[in-house]
């Protein structure tokens, strides 16, 4: 089959080669996916550069990349038939393992390939695994966000922009984002946020006290807690919590006084290591948001297999707004 893969770490244009390698067969309890989008995400990009893996590369090649969309073509034993033919997303395709989603074809325990509604993109599905999973716990984890203020970090990246709709969706009284040029800010008011805030040329605390009449937000779901620890604490409410899943560094210090006399809370998942409850939760609320056709997708780019490394750049480098998925087959 042909896939994408990487010997070495490294840049992606030094690294990543694209050729033939041996076709997986599915083993009891798997379900084998012919693959027809690949999506790339921050973390393939990292894993690829040797800055963060789970997967430490030697001898053995590694396929990049956790999420696809595709069709089940083949089950182990264990697995009912019936599955043969189902369109699917999958998560944790290279969480932990040498094969992931940039092939024509991945093999997955079942419960890893998810039923995708039939009116349902490939090209969105491939946008699943990471991006929605996460904003979908980030907002339904600990209570939820119903009749509550939210602030949502980065509402224009692949997890904010999710992140927005599900706390609108979820019942949020207000949902407030933060974005860093103006064609950012209109993809998160598309997404449904109330407002929305320019932090390279607005005073963010101010303008979130502003807008919430002095009260602050209930919760923050945040991508970068070092950068905003403090305009956070400045700007949640008594009792708060922050949810987060993104760092840009390993050290996240927080200022004792100001977190202590808020009650805060802060909540630090990450989607790779969810629960099967809480997976499971958060699948259920996808799917019934997909069938009612509830969602909006931002898919920025779509690259052939054969263009690979382009896709890591632009994901490497900010080029786009939105996701950047790779057509497989």
């Amino acid at each position: 089959m042909r896939a994408a893969y990487y010997d070495k770490t490294g840049p992606a244009n030094e690294v990543l080669q694209v050729g033939e390698v041996p076709t997986p067969t599915a083993g009891p309890g798997e379900v084998r996916v012919k693959v027809q989008w690949s999506g790339v995400n921050p973390s393939d990009v990292k894993s690829r550069r040797g800055r963060r893996t789970s997967n430490p590369v030697g001898a053995a090649r590694m396929i990049p990349h956790s999420d696809a969309s595709g069709v089940i073509d083949a089950v182990g034993d264990g697995v009912p038939k019936s599955r043969v033919g189902e369109r699917v997303w999958t998560w944790n395709g290279a969480w932990r393992r040498m094969a992931g989603t940039a092939a024509e074809f991945i093999v997955l325990p079942s419960a890893q390939a998810v039923r995708m509604p039939e009116d349902m993109s490939m090209e969105a599905g491939a946008c699943f695994g990471i991006p929605a999973l996460t904003a979908c716990h980030a907002v339904i984890v600990d209570g939820g966000v119903a009749g509550t203020r939210v602030l949502v970090a980065g509402g224009a990246g692949a997890v904010g922009h999710y992140a927005i709709q599900f706390a609108k969706l979820g019942g949020a009284r207000q949902v407030i984002t933060t974005v860093s040029g103006p064609d950012k800010a209109a993809a998160a008011k598309a997404a449904g946020a109330d407002v929305v805030i320019n932090y390279k040329t607005e005073n963010v605390a101010e303008r979130v006290m502003a807008e919430t009449g002095g009260h602050g937000v209930d919760r923050i779901i945040e991508v970068d807690t070092p950068a905003n620890i403090v305009t956070d604490l400045n700007v949640l409410a008594d009792d708060g919590i922050i949810v987060v899943y993104g760092s840009s560094a390993d050290d996240v210090p927080v200022p004792f006084f100001p977190a202590i006399l808020k009650n805060l809370r802060m909540r630090f998942f990450a989607v790779y290591t969810l629960t099967a409850e809480a997976r499971e939760r958060a699948e259920g609320t996808l799917l019934g948001l997909l069938e009612r056709g509830a969602l909006v997708h931002n898919v920025a780019a779509r690259v052939p297999l054969e263009r690979i490394v382009e896709a890591h750049e632009m994901v490497e480098q900010g080029k786009v707004i939105g996701n950047v998925v790779v057509k497989v087959s």
